[in-house]
Parts: structure tokens; C-alpha cells; sequence
């Protein structure tokens, strides 16, 4: 045998073997975080959803729920509900691809594709007229619903949002890997999940800072469900086409025409608030920005009060969203988290202050 052969082997065996170890780890992961509710077909797709049906006496309209990237129904479903359950209708949803539900047609690999599946689950529930609470890339999904399919949607409640173009267009380089056909989905059955655990606890605690990350969150939230290999690289292929959907649908949200609520932090490291949210509140007509001071990406966890009191402003309620964001910033002005997270957005000016 000459060295090239050798050589060949020796990398075969290695990938045989991240081949086996992602395997069992992913049969491990799915133990570890079982479905927590059930499924419907709609749309050619097969979604896993947490349907908490309507108090006898509600007193918000229905409210759905569209999680992030690398996420999952959990990580919204675990602070949010308490909040929320005997006073509205509630539906938490995995987006297609995403913890238990299936990726679906091709058509599922757009924000505005996944949001005609959504509207078909909600078709399927019996849902319309609902607040849609969309965090992050979940946020361009809840915007792509209000644009396609009004009918469905009475307000907006975007937090942390990823919804406009941004300097470069560039992502991870791990996402632009595994979106690609062939080699991403060898990337995404050797590697992925290996490297994935090494990280997962320091990515999930830079998520959150500033802010200190919660106890468990990783498990409550059951986060290593992203790391089987068809939801990574679902997750790549929607993160990697989300500047081109942004691109093209940014231009339509003056048409917009429901009461809006914008909830970011001034320390978000994932996105550009200052891109992000200030332009929702800006091309958005009567959008409410509510700009929290120390506050990193994840509001629905550190600032659940916020995030209920602005579901009601989107319901027509007089609610002081500053008055309870000062209340939040109180709350969180210590936090200094995450010393080893590193912004690396390229700075941009911050809005004015009113």
C-alpha cells in the first residue's frame, strides 16, 4: 500500500467514524429532548406544535410563537408561557426542519415559505386575527406572515430581530458550508455535531450577554436538537438565504398595517439592532420601538415581563412599554456576562435617544 492510499484509508476511517459518533449522539439528543407536543401535516409538512387552547374567558387575542435559528418551540415555550397560559390562546411551533418537525418541500427553505406553513398550521387550529411573537430570524418569518397572509395576524411582536440587509451580507462560514448540496451534508453528518457540543455552552452564554445565561438554559430550552444532522443544515440553509430574503422584502414592509411592537436590547451581539429594529420601527407605519438599555439577544428569556406587556400593547392595550423596559433595565443594569463573547458586528452610529 503507498502513502496516498494509506493516506486515503486513514481519512475514510475518520470519517466513518464521526459518521458513527453523530449518529449516537443523535439518537442521544432525541432521548434526552422527546417531543413535547404534537403534529399536524399541513403544506406537505409534518410540524411538531404546542397548541394551549383558549381560556373560557380570554382576554388577549390568540398569540403564536415563532422561534430563532438553532432553536427550537422551547426556547420561547419555557419563559413565555407562564406568562401568557389562562388569558390567551397559545401556539408554539417548530419551524419546519426545526426540533421535531420535518423540513418539508423546498419551499419550507424561505422565511416566506415557512410562513405558508405556519398559516396553514393556524388554518389547521382554526387560528387567525393572532399576535405573532417572532424572535430573531423567527422575526423575518413573523413579518413574511403579516405580508402574505393578513387574514392571520393582528399584531406584531418582533424581538431581536433579523429583518433587513446588513453590512456584507456575510454569515458563519460553518453555516455557508453546510448549506452547500453535497459537501454540507457530509459537514453536517462528521463534524457538526462533535464540534457543535465542544461550543454549545460557550455560543449559548455569548447569545445572552451581557446578560447571564439561565440555569439549564441549554437543556430547558433543548438547544442540542439542532445538532442532528438534517436540522443543522436546516438551519444553515436559513440562516445562509437570509440576507437574499431580507434584500427583497424589506421594500414591502410599509405595507404593514397592524399594530407593531419592536423590543431590542442596545448589546445584542447576533444582530444589528441598530439595523434590525430601527428599521422596523421605521419602515413599519405606527410601529413602537422599545430600546432596552444592557440588554443582549434574548429578551423572551431575561425580560419575559416586557415581552407580555408588549403582547398586550399589540392587543390595544394602554400599557407604558418605556415605564416597564426602565423597569427591566433596573433589573439588569450589573450584568456584565460573557467577558470572552466578542461583538464583531463592525460598529454603526446607535439611534437618537427620544
Amino acid at each position: 500500500m503507498n502513502p496516498f492510499q494509506a493516506a486515503l484509508l486513514a481519512v475514510l476511517a475518520l470519517a466513518l467514524g464521526l459518521a458513527g459518533f453523530t449518529w449516537a449522539a443523535s439518537r442521544l439528543i432525541e432521548r434526552r429532548h422527546p417531543p413535547a407536543g404534537s403534529h399536524a401535516s399541513v403544506n406537505g409538512t409534518r410540524l411538531h406544535h404546542v397548541h394551549v387552547a383558549a381560556p373560557a374567558a380570554p382576554d388577549l387575542p390568540p398569540v403564536v410563537f415563532i422561534h430563532g435559528a438553532s432553536a427550537n418551540l422551547k426556547d420561547q415555550m419555557t419563559p413565555l408561557r407562564p406568562r401568557l397560559e389562562g388569558r390567551a390562546e397559545l401556539l408554539f411551533v417548530d419551524r419546519p426542519g426545526h426540533g421535531w418537525s420535518e423540513r418539508g418541500g423546498s419551499g419550507n427553505d424561505t422565511p416566506s415559505g415557512q410562513a405558508a406553513t405556519i398559516a396553514a398550521l393556524m388554518q389547521h387550529l382554526g387560528l387567525s386575527n393572532s399576535i405573532i411573537v417572532g424572535h430573531s430570524f423567527g422575526a423575518a418569518v413573523a413579518v413574511a406572515l403579516a405580508l402574505d397572509h393578513p387574514d392571520r395576524v393582528s399584531g406584531l411582536v418582533l424581538l431581536s430581530a433579523a429583518t433587513h440587509p446588513w453590512p456584507g451580507g456575510e454569515t458563519s462560514w460553518y453555516y455557508s458550508l453546510a448549506a452547500r448540496p453535497v459537501i454540507g451534508r457530509l459537514f453536517a453528518g462528521t463534524l457538526a455535531n462533535p464540534g457543535g457540543n465542544l461550543r454549545i455552552g460557550a455560543a449559548s452564554e455569548c447569545v445572552f450577554a451581557p446578560n447571564p445565561i439561565p440555569a439549564d438554559y441549554v437543556h430547558q430550552a433543548s438547544i442540542p436538537l439542532v445538532l442532528r444532522p438534517r436540522t443543522f443544515r436546516a438551519n444553515a440553509v436559513d440562516v445562509e438565504g437570509l440576507f437574499r430574503h431580507v434584500s427583497a422584502a424589506a421594500p414591502r414592509y410599509g405595507q404593514i398595517k397592524v399594530p407593531t411592537v419592536v423590543v431590542t436590547g442596545d448589546s445584542d451581539t447576533v444582530v444589528y439592532e441598530e439595523i434590525h429594529s430601527v428599521g422596523l420601527a421605521r419602515d413599519i407605519p405606527g410601529a413602537e420601538l422599545v430600546w432596552v438599555r444592557n440588554l443582549g439577544h434574548k429578551p423572551d428569556w431575561i425580560a419575559p415581563d416586557l415581552v407580555a406587556a408588549a403582547v398586550e400593547k399589540a392587543a390595544g392595550r394602554a400599557i407604558d412599554l418605556g415605564a416597564v423596559a426602565r423597569t427591566v433595565e433596573a433589573r439588569i443594569a450589573a450584568d456584565a456576562a460573557g467577558a470572552h463573547c466578542h461583538d464583531e458586528k463592525p460598529p454603526i452610529p446607535a439611534p437618537a435617544q427620544g
